[in-house]
């Protein structure tokens, strides 16, 4: 289970709920997509976009991926 919101001091946070949860494909997808462990909140985290289209578009991924995955900003419009 993962948490992705924007964060005004770290920018794009994916969060994961426990170390099971992160995979060898999900870790590899995160550092690509340029996010990098952060120790300090136990999370990744990204300084560039953190917009609500950002933090969709990387919830998505994870969930196609199997993740359940909670996210914090106002979805946007569909159709």
């Amino acid at each position: 289970m993962f948490l992705v919101a924007p964060d005004p001091a770290h920018g794009l946070v994916v969060a994961p709920r426990s170390s099971d949860d992160l995979t060898p494909w999900t870790e590899a997808y995160l550092t690509a997509q340029g996010f990098t462990w952060s120790p300090e909140i136990e999370a990744y985290t990204r300084r560039l976009d953190s917009s609500p289209a950002a933090v969709e578009r990387t919830a998505g991924v994870l969930r196609e991926h199997g993740h359940y995955v909670f996210t914090s900003n106002k979805p946007l419009p569909t159709g």
